[in-house]
């Protein structure tokens, strides 16, 4: 595992600090699963770039062609 040395500004620690404390888990286990989160976001956003590049338009307006014409069920109007 590797360590890492970071500078916050204090009002940033005292956020984390309240958050990791409210969350039950250390700051050190709060940062990492923050970090993981983004570069999973990250990931899936490469990921699904990837993935529409390779679409094919005329494929994919077959498919929404299939779809039934009729009224948005009540509540999904907007």
């Amino acid at each position: 595992m590797g360590a890492l040395s970071l500078r916050l500004p204090e009002s940033i620690h005292r956020h984390i600090r309240d958050i990791a404390k409210a969350e039950g888990v250390s700051i050190n286990q709060l940062i990492s699963s923050a970090i993981t989160e983004k570069i999973s976001a990250l990931m899936t956003e490469d990921y699904l770039k990837k993935r529409a590049d390779r679409a094919n338009i005329e494929d994919m307006e077959a498919i929404l062609n299939k779809v039934a014409d009729r009224k948005p069920l009540e509540g999904d109007e907007l």
